[in-house]
């Protein structure tokens, strides 16, 4: 796991030197403490930049930038390719001589090879940028899921590209700017859709998204994988269940193995439900030594504290097992720690203890870990999946003209049972818009999000969401609504904010996360079943209850779902909460014009008496001003 970053400059005028791709480089040292290199073309054309984190072939071949035997391509690549090994002997038949045991060298050849296209035959999570000086041309590539990140901007007469945007900040050319339109985004969704950031000019690949940069300065880019595969759901189609949960059992098995390639320690993140779990047993079948996991529990929060369930795990498998606990006041510091590492505002809190537990493996000398992000999208674990198909469905069947007082109506009634303020919200919404469904995080949304707003922005943030409920439409015939929601999961939440949020806080403390749930064949896989493999009985991720079953003790089996708790809800009422809404006011963010603070006031107030629950609201909020103070007015 490393970090990139490089210049190309078309035109002179762009800087484009050893010094400043080294400034530039070096502001990703935390992503690859191990070794640092650079290229700077002989006619200053194009500069590459690596920070290395050595995690296979530990020796000095694995260096980057690497070029091929010509000195014409060159490399910078960011991730694992689990099936290099294989490229590596079908490359070696072609007549390529390996120089090293890396997967960047059979990148590097597999590219010589077949140009573009090489991304297709990877098989991994990756970020990287060739320089061919062949056909003076850049290319830029994103793994299919989003694991890894890429960003990008264009200068005049050139173009800057990083594993983190203040990588591209450092260079000259920059300037630091707000996207209002882009905050409208922010609000709702709590990221950013790609290709847009919340840094004015600075843009990001989106997963399995593949750039090409000319001499001219011409760009362009194309999708080159769709989660929806004809072939795998035809296989699903003339399958029993019986067979389906045999084969979601084998997937996984071989997703753990691959993921367990490494020339160092690896552990995993144990939090006691289903998919951390699933992640240990498996391990445990294939790995020759005990498994080291990871646990974590608020301080005097039973409610949030899985740690016994986690123990039962451990002593189950007989894993070598560390624990943690995470104390209120450390959450101020924690925060300015995530506003520098996550580079864009971090609106998913559980950032908090992730954080925490990545310096607690990195203590103890894991440097790899696997996650289990990716389970509850594929196979519905969450029970909003299940509501929204109960409910919002049904209700887009109404004639359109009758929808929007419709959802009015029911959300306000909603509100008087008592069944909160985001459940008539999303009510509401449903009714002004053409899809039922928008994502799994939703912050910011109908009344709420309009009188937060001192103004209202020009962007309607579910047009990009509505986008891909068409596609997914149009990628598989007869395509049902759970497919659809997992389709929208896997080109928003998931990587622009649950895989960005692992990435950065793994790589802040110098470790690598896998995620064995997102192997792209098992997602395919996972995205054919019909919803009677995932949700049954009133229970989420029902294929993967019964393919763990036997393995897993039933208790863990049978246990409700319960998120990587953090009590944010009670924090938000205490002295937390009091210190950060003193933060959000006193922000060089309130000199914008884009927020009501009178109403962000009655918002902290009607949190703290207990007049709904509001804590991603005002941790939203919390984030958000503490990001614009540090890159934006910092």
């Amino acid at each position: 796991m490393c970090g990139i970053c490089g210049i190309y400059a078309w035109d002179e005028g762009v800087r484009c030197d050893e010094e400043v791709v080294t400034r530039m480089r070096d502001t990703l040292e935390h992503r690859g403490p191990d070794d640092a290199g650079s290229y700077v073309c002989p006619r200053r054309r194009v500069a590459l930049g690596h920070r290395r984190l050595s995690i296979i072939d530990l020796t000095s071949a694995g260096h980057q930038p690497m070029t091929s035997e010509d000195e014409t391509v060159w490399i910078v690549f960011n991730g694992e390719i689990y099936n290099h090994a294989a490229l590596r002997l079908e490359l070696e038949d072609r007549g390529h001589v390996f120089a090293s045991h890396t997967d960047t060298e059979a990148i590097l050849h597999l590219y010589e090879e077949v140009g573009e296209r090489c991304v297709e035959r990877l098989d991994g999570m990756f970020a990287l940028a060739i320089w061919d000086g062949r056909r003076q041309e850049l290319f830029l590539a994103r793994d299919r899921l989003g694991v890894k990140p890429l960003y990008w901007a264009t200068v005049p007469g050139g173009l800057l590209f990083g594993s983190e945007v203040k990588a591209i900040l450092e260079h000259p050319a920059v300037a630091r700017g707000l996207d209002e339109d882009a905050f409208a985004d922010y609000l709702t969704f709590g990221f950013v859709p790609p290709p847009r950031t919340l840094f004015q000019g600075v843009f990001k690949l989106a997963g399995a998204e593949r750039m090409t940069i000319s001499s001219n300065g011409r760009i362009r880019s194309d999708r080159w994988w769709n989660p929806f595969s004809r072939s795998v759901a035809d296989d699903v189609a003339g399958a029993t269940d019986a067979e389906l949960v045999v084969a979601l059992r084998r997937l996984l098995s071989d997703s753990i193995r691959q993921r367990m390639m490494s020339d160092v320690p690896f552990g995993v993140f144990l939090s006691g439900g289903l998919d951390s779990s699933t992640n240990v047993a498996l391990m445990a079948e294939l790995n020759e030594g005990p498994v080291r996991t990871f646990a974590i529990a608020p301080r005097g929060h039973d409610r949030y504290d899985e740690r016994s369930a986690a123990r039962t795990v451990a002593q189950r498998f007989g894993t070598e097992h560390h624990e943690i606990l995470l104390d209120e006041s450390e959450l101020d510091e924690t925060l300015l720690a995530m506003s520098f590492h996550e580079d864009e505002p971090g609106a998913d809190w559980t950032a908090l203890p992730q954080h925490r537990l990545s310096w607690l493996a990195r203590e103890t000398g894991t440097i790899v870990i696997q996650c289990g992000e990716g389970a509850d999208e594929l196979l519905h674990g969450y029970d909003g999946y299940a509501a929204h198909r109960r409910f919002a469905v049904p209700f887009q069947r109404i004639p359109r003209v009758l929808r929007a007082p419709l959802g009015v109506a029911a959300g306000r009634a909603t509100r008087r049972l008592g069944r909160g303020v985001r459940h008539g919200e999303a009510l509401r919404d449903a009714g002004h818009s053409s899809i039922p469904y928008w994502g799994g995080s939703i912050f910011y949304r109908g009344e709420t999000k309009d009188r937060v707003l001192s103004r209202p922005l020009d962007r309607d943030s579910y047009r990009a969401v509505e986008r891909h409920w068409d596609e997914a439409s149009v990628a598989l015939p007869n395509v049902d609504v759970f497919q659809k929601m997992t389709y929208i999961e896997l080109q928003q939440r998931l990587p622009e904010l649950l895989l960005m949020r692992l990435d950065r806080i793994s790589m802040a403390a110098s470790i690598e996360a896998r995620e064995p749930f997102l192997d792209h064949r098992l997602v395919e896989f996972c995205l054919a079943l019909p919803p009677r493999l995932k949700h049954r009985e009133g229970v989420g991720k029902w294929a993967m209850r019964q393919a763990m079953r036997g393995v897993l003790p039933d208790e863990i089996i049978d246990r409700p779902k319960q998120g990587f708790g953090t009590p944010m809800e009670e924090w938000m009422r205490g002295d937390f909460g009091a210190r950060a809404q003193i933060a959000v006011r006193r922000s060089k963010l309130s000199e914008r014009d884009l927020l009501d603070y009178a109403e962000v006031d009655r918002l902290f107030a009607a949190h703290r008496a207990g007049r709904g629950d509001f804590s991603k609201h005002l941790w939203n909020l919390y984030a958000v001003s503490a990001w614009y103070d540090r890159w934006i007015a910092g």
